[in-house]
């Protein structure tokens, strides 16, 4: 398994032990965080709640709901039925009339682009379909309404079709020092709306010195079989020497959101890049490497995350 994904039969290959192997990269992310903390990443509302307080850029929340109640502001209706729920929508819609797009994530479980809808404000002229399993979906659980990020034009050049994220992890040492090991850029390559790998997106690594990206990106054998890619699918775009704006400025936000909660020391972080700057999109407490390593070219030969594993291999 971890010569067929890491694509070592591929001429170009980096060495075998570059690579960190599989069976620790799941592991290594747990046993640096602690399981109460892990809360503030794991419910997108308290998240937006706690990280908005102190000044980093977010999503706006417009509305979220546990089952039938849903909120905006400090006002709190019951949604009992389809109609009911149209009528809120169309609302919501009314009063925010610079979004005509909301997406709409489950509070908990909504990684790998599960469990999130799209809701635009023409789907709510139309009767049935999308709209009635939206309705049926959030009634059984809680979710956010997220506004939509609009997307930086050089990155919407790139992959148009999806928010395409930065994957930046972050590692706080004994001394309290904060380095970032690594970043990628995931977007989807098949018109999706979302940029995970398990929708068939893919991930490009990034030379985090000039902010440019590197020349291959990665995608899971269920899309593409053996390939990796040098140039987008869609849109002809070689990865190569694509610069991303604001790297510096994406850098340093991870950096600051890292820092104010210290009880999760090992974080995946998903920033994405509008017109003014980076958006924090969400927090990873619990998420494999195996793509991050990939996409750097081996973990193993990186140099803050074998501060990682020096002290993983010592507790």
């Amino acid at each position: 398994m971890h010569y067929f994904t890491h694509y070592l039969y591929k001429t170009d290959a980096n060495d075998i032990k570059s690579y960190l192997p599989n069976r620790l990269s799941s592991k290594i992310p747990s046993a640096f965080n602690q399981s109460l903390a892990k809360q503030v990443l794991d419910d997108k509302l308290y998240f937006s709640l706690f990280y908005s307080r102190y000044g980093i850029n977010l999503p706006d929340i417009i509305a979220y709901n546990n089952k039938n109640y849903f909120t905006v502001g400090s006002k709190t209706t019951v949604v009992r039925n389809e109609s009911s729920f149209r009528d809120f929508a169309k609302e919501l819609f009314e009063q925010n009339p610079s979004c005509d797009i909301f997406f709409i994530k489950k509070t908990y479980s909504s990684s790998g682009g599960k469990n999130i809808h799209i809701l635009t404000a023409e789907s709510l002229t139309n009767q049935g379909g999308k709209v009635e399993e939206i309705y049926t979906d959030l009634v059984g659980s809680s979710f956010v309404f997220q506004e939509h990020v609009n997307q930086h034009s050089e990155l919407n050049r790139l992959n148009p079709s999806s928010l395409n994220t930065i994957r930046f992890d972050t590692f706080i040492d004994k001394e309290g020092k904060i380095d970032i090991i690594s970043g990628m850029l995931k977007m989807s390559t098949n018109n999706a709306p979302v940029d995970n790998l398990s929708t068939g997106g893919c991930a490009v690594g990034i030379d985090l010195n000039t902010g440019r990206l590197r020349a291959t990106a990665y995608a899971k054998m269920k899309y593409f079989g053996t390939r990796t890619l040098k140039e987008h699918p869609v849109t002809g775009l070689r990865f190569e020497g694509f610069g991303i704006p604001f790297i510096n400025e994406a850098q340093e936000l991870v950096l600051k959101a890292a820092g104010l909660m210290p009880a999760l020391r090992l974080v995946g972080w998903d920033v994405g890049i509008s017109e003014d700057g980076p958006v924090l999109i969400e927090g990873n407490s619990d998420y494999g490497l195996s793509t991050n390593d990939l996409a750097f070219g081996g973990y193993m030969t990186n140099e803050n995350f074998k501060k990682v594993l020096c002290e993983f291999n010592h507790l």
